[in-house]
């Protein structure tokens, strides 16, 4: 009965520790009211940066399809026409890409229109190398990275041209029970530079940040809340006193059997 009572008195201690007064947990885009026909938004287009891929296809008015070869990437699977380019336009340190017959052409801070621009003028300036040209640029390696309170951390590929923190989330599994809504980061480089922002998933004001769409490379990071931090903790406590009353029972049955 005595070593009864003891279990009890140690017991109950562990219980208080255990219970924890439940926090608040912010919800995505809390307080956000409808918002239907309360104007439009313009989604920044993305910039070509260092290390970018680039799929670029120039498709003119010759009659004659080995003209228009000559400017654009071997295709894959034997010449097929209706397959990609080989590889594609790596945007080099210098922020150039190497492009046939025409040399090195500036990318770097272009966005696809502009970069299209400059291709067809150097196909038509000073000369006509190309009746009517149309320059066709996608981005091939758009990527994301999702790290922290996520279910599924790792790096997230871009379906389109355009991805948002939420859509980023989203494809990562979405936050867990532990991940800061209200804080998260996204590390970002620009023109070398790195930039750290933070952007508030629970707030009204989401829309207008500027790391609320996300572009190519960035590093999105969602902390652990305090209450992540206090349950390992308290669980490294409940490890120790079980382990504690663990030798005490058995103290206590040898002592049974051998008294």
């Amino acid at each position: 009965m005595k070593l009864l009572r003891s279990l009890l008195l140690i017991a109950f201690p562990i219980y208080l520790i255990s219970c924890h007064s439940q926090q608040k947990i912010p919800n995505y885009l809390q307080g956000v009211n409808d918002s239907t026909a309360k104007g439009t938004f313009t989604v920044p287009e993305l910039r070509i940066q260092k290390n970018d891929l680039l799929s670029i296809q120039v498709v003119s008015a010759a009659t004659r399809p080995e003209v228009d070869a000559l400017y654009n990437l071997p295709v894959a699977s034997g010449g097929n026409s209706g397959a990609g380019p080989v590889g594609g336009f790596l945007v080099d340190a210098n922020g150039n890409i190497e492009y046939p017959k025409l040399g090195p052409i500036h990318a770097e801070g272009l966005t696809k229109g502009e970069l299209a621009d400059s291709i067809k003028k150097k196909l038509t300036e000073p000369v006509k190398l190309l009746e009517n040209p149309v320059v066709i640029i996608r981005f091939q390696n758009l990527k994301i990275t999702v790290l922290g309170e996520v279910y599924n951390q790792g790096v997230v590929t871009v379906p389109g041209e355009k991805i948002t923190i939420l859509e980023a989330i989203g494809l990562a599994g979405g936050i867990n029970d532990y991940g800061l809504k209200n804080s998260v980061k996204v590390m970002r480089e620009i023109d070398g530079n790195r930039e750290l922002g933070i952007i508030d998933l629970s707030s009204k004001d989401v829309f207008q940040s500027p790391y609320y769409n996300l572009r190519q490379s960035d590093v999105v990071l969602v902390d652990p809340t305090p209450k992540k931090a206090k349950r390992a903790d308290q669980d490294v406590v409940l490890q120790r006193v079980s382990f504690g009353l663990s030798i005490v029972t058995a103290i206590a049955l040898l002592y049974n059997i051998f008294k």
